[in-house]
């Protein structure tokens, strides 16, 4: 790496009048630097009454912009004494870096703050204007560091995700061939709810969708001994910050905003509008609204990392096993919806666990084990077992070509008959299961009295298990397997509508 940086130092008096001594303290403050990095040098390029030009070269070992800051606080110790000198402020009116890529981009890139070049395999990032606010955010590593990630992520564009088969079920014969979500809605058990993405369960479904929530915690999550918390529905973006979302799916959140206040003669305008027009004044109730500081629940772990954050496990707690079931997730699919497998609302339990990596390892085989039962002795299903791109990273917005033994996420797929041939259709993913490391942990600091930790989490979605199980078995109680029937028998009678 090469840089460049040419900034201005602003003193609160004048220097001409020692510009001799200026010189040499900035003599001895790149001597310093130069014991450290050889590669760096600063120049005065000017001085004129209390502006002090400065350049700073430098082949990467010590960032200019760290040394700038550095440098201010040596010349203000320096001479503040004598001369009663100080810098108030610092301005960059050119900053160079140039660096080389691993691989040459296959379409132009853009990055807020900069302008970049690049040439084969050699880009440039050119900045103008900073503060030094800018520089003490540490932008400028980050900003290399996206420049390199937007190159590497053109080469997965358009290209298929990471899947690995694992195992697989027998073949079934299967004498339904409907899409379940279809069926349902002629019969009146579900209802398109009033906004996009969204269903209304009437008690037929609603009593699948408990069933299927029943035997997941009976089957699966109590048998394992996790144990259930409630959280919010609601997240706050410092946690998406730590989680990857925020930079990963902005435009799948669901945003919440705030009343900026509760002063009924504010709000006095919008209520009139409304009653005189019967419409919503969306520019006047903008003037009452704060910006979004949070979102709707996206996925249950992040808030339940944030709920360890900073905190010291016992070991005789190894390993934290615990799920909620209560929070609903929103995710804005726009025009990838499709019936109550795909959809801006779905109901869902998630587990997560965090323990040792050995503990974690023998955990994910005991819930396999518990998850094939599910499928195989009370859903009766054909489905099958696949390494996959890693949820979280689909979730930061990035691909993944690798997926290890230890770390990484199996899909369970479910073979959804009235798609077509199980060879050329596309199966249902309906379960996942991830061991994350120690990503999540290290973003929110979690730790233990001896052990390293990781974590992981399994998240299973009601309206996948269930589209899973009606697509193969139908939605007629008596053609349900004995081990499902065990659990519902009979479904309620429902209303009958004239």
């Amino acid at each position: 790496m090469i840089f460049n940086l040419r900034a201005t130092f602003t003193f609160s008096n004048n220097i001409s009048l020692i510009k001799n001594e200026i010189e040499t303290s900035i003599s001895d403050f790149n001597k310093n630097l130069f014991a450290k990095d050889k590669s760096i040098t600063i120049n005065i390029n000017d001085l004129k009454k209390n502006l002090l030009f400065l350049e700073i070269v430098s082949e990467g070992g010590i960032r200019p912009h760290n040394s700038l800051l550095q440098m201010k606080n040596f010349l203000s110790k320096d001479l503040g004494k004598k001369h009663h000198l100080g810098i108030r402020e610092i301005t960059i009116g050119y900053y160079s870096i140039n660096f080389n890529l691993e691989k040459k981009p296959l379409k132009k890139i853009i990055i807020p703050f900069a302008d970049v070049k690049i040439k084969e395999k050699k880009a440039q990032i050119i900045l103008k204007k900073v503060d030094e606010e800018f520089l003490r955010r540490n932008y400028i590593d980050r900003m290399i560091s996206l420049v390199k990630e937007k190159v590497e992520n053109q080469y997965y564009e358009g290209k298929e995700e990471f899947w690995k088969f694992i195992w697989k079920s027998k073949e079934k014969k299967h004498i339904w061939l409907k899409d379940p979500t279809e069926e349902m809605a002629k019969l009146g058990w579900l209802k398109q709810g009033p906004t996009k993405g969204k269903w209304f369960y009437r008690s037929q479904a609603a009593a699948i969708l408990k069933t299927m929530e029943k035997i997941a915690i009976e089957e699966v999550l109590k048998p394992l001994n996790f144990e259930e918390i409630i959280e919010s529905n609601i997240v706050p973006f410092n946690v998406w910050l730590k989680t990857g979302h925020l930079e990963g799916m902005p435009g799948e959140i669901y945003y919440v905003t705030e009343p900026a206040t509760r002063d009924v003669d504010k709000w006095e305008r919008f209520i009139d509008l409304t009653k005189i027009t019967k419409e919503v004044p969306f520019d006047e109730m903008r003037k009452n609204l704060s910006y979004p500081t949070a979102g709707i629940c996206y996925a249950q772990c992040p808030l339940i990392y944030w709920s360890f954050k900073g905190q010291t496990i016992s070991e005789d707690s190894l390993p934290v096993l615990v799920y909620d079931k209560t929070v609903i997730s929103g995710r804005y699919e726009s025009g990838g919806r499709h019936g109550i497998e795909r959809v801006d609302e779905f109901h869902r339990i998630e587990p997560v666990y965090i323990g040792t990596k050995e503990q974690l390892a023998n955990l994910r085989e005991k819930m396999i084990e518990r998850y094939k039962h599910v499928f195989n002795n009370i859903f009766d299903l054909e489905w099958r077992m696949a390494w996959v791109t890693p949820w979280y990273m689909q979730q930061a917005g990035k691909i993944s070509d690798t997926s290890s033994q230890e770390t990484g996420t199996i899909d369970f797929e479910a073979y959804m008959p009235y798609r077509g041939d199980r060879e050329k259709s596309e199966w249902l993913e309906f379960q996942n299961l991830s061991i994350l490391g120690d990503k999540y942990i290290k973003a929110f600091n979690i730790k233990a009295q001896k052990s390293e930790l990781w974590s992981g989490c399994s998240g299973i979605g009601l309206e996948r298990w269930t589209t899973a199980f009606l697509a193969q078995n139908g939605i007629d109680p008596k053609n349900w397997p004995k081990g499902f029937r065990k659990y519902l028998n009979e479904l309620p009678k429902g209303i009958r509508f004239l």
